[in-house]
């Protein structure tokens, strides 16, 4: 494990202003911790007498799954909070559910969010820690942990190595934390989708652009294949889905003119036949359920170092 950093922070609220040194921190923490999953019992005490609190504005499977299983083999206590039958429908504001729930003594809440920036706020008004579990557009950086944890674990290292992003870039909160962690580390990425979905300013964030398929894949290490999000679609602007995987799914064709041994990401949940072919999904380059299980380790990781990154705080409080 790094040694030459210690965690201090007592949130995860995103990979921007996350430095090279903590993000590699993470990732050693979540390899300390896989293993883990691997024992007939499953669990560790790191956090026994902690309570983690699930927020979730947003409908979510894996990402709240995720985040409960991670808790729980760390010891500590779990509680899901669905908001269509809680307070908020009350006129409950954020502040206000995270004050009381910090009054309930729980000490971490992981929350995702419609709005960006509402893990920001919420963590500027409350003592205990907040994980941003995905707000808005603009990111959801336990998914890229997870997603580089991957490309390390399969392909040894991430300096270096040349990754594309496919899809509703406009709309990926999941696109944004990759670039901002990949570049810190080392990565080389290109983003490639219809100009339509491709958010100006990309760049500066250091990213190169195609709108060209083909050569997105050309002498890429790795593609994550993003959702395609359809609901957004309130103008009906966006490229009819068969006209979508005409110029830009991932198909079985299109590997064969890529690299060999290219990895093929995605997120969750998949639009089969649009962004992806099923070939595609479940074949040898496919390492899509291996993101699932691995985001379990890099979960574990990110709820014990905020734990230990409040400890600290409180420490120096007192």
């Amino acid at each position: 494990m790094n040694k030459e950093i210690a965690w201090v922070r007592k949130d995860l609220l995103g990979l921007e202003d996350l430095s090279r040194e903590e993000i590699e921190l993470i990732l050693a923490t979540a390899e300390s911790f896989k293993e883990v999953s691997s024992r007939e019992i499953k669990k560790v005490p790191a956090l026994r007498g902690k309570t983690v609190v699930n927020l979730f504005y947003e409908p979510s499977t894996r990402t709240r799954v995720s985040f409960e299983v991670a808790a729980k083999r760390l010891s500590a206590d779990v509680i899901n909070i669905a908001t269509e039958t809680s307070s908020v429908k009350k006129g409950e504001t954020l502040v206000d559910t995270g004050m009381n729930i910090q009054a309930l003594k729980a000490d971490i809440i992981v929350m995702r969010h419609n709005y960006s920036g509402a893990a920001v706020m919420l963590a500027r008004h409350l003592d205990i820690s907040v994980v941003n579990a995905g707000d808005g557009w603009h990111e959801h950086p336990t998914q890229a942990l997870l997603d580089m944890f991957t490309l390390k674990e399969k392909l040894g290292k991430i300096e270096g190595l040349n990754v594309s992003i496919v899809g509703d870039i406009a709309h990926s909160r999941v696109a944004r934390s990759n670039i901002w962690g990949l570049t810190k580390l080392g990565a080389k990425v290109t983003v490639c989708a219809p100009e339509m979905l491709v958010p100006p300013g990309i760049e500066k964030m250091g990213a190169r652009v195609t709108n060209d398929i083909e050569v997105a894949l050309k002498n890429a290490d790795a593609v994550n294949v993003l959702r395609m999000q359809f609901e957004r679609d309130d103008e009906n602007a966006f490229p009819q889905q068969l006209e979508y995987l005409k110029n830009f799914g991932i198909t079985r064709e299109r590997l064969f003119k890529a690299k060999k041994n290219i990895l093929v990401m995605h997120p969750g949940p998949l639009n089969r036949g649009i962004e992806i072919s099923s070939e595609v999904a479940d074949g040898v380059n496919s390492v899509i359920l291996e993101q699932v299980t691995n985001g379990i380790a890099v979960r574990m990781a990110v709820l014990f170092l905020v734990a230990q990154g409040r400890d600290k705080k409180n420490e120096t409080l007192n």
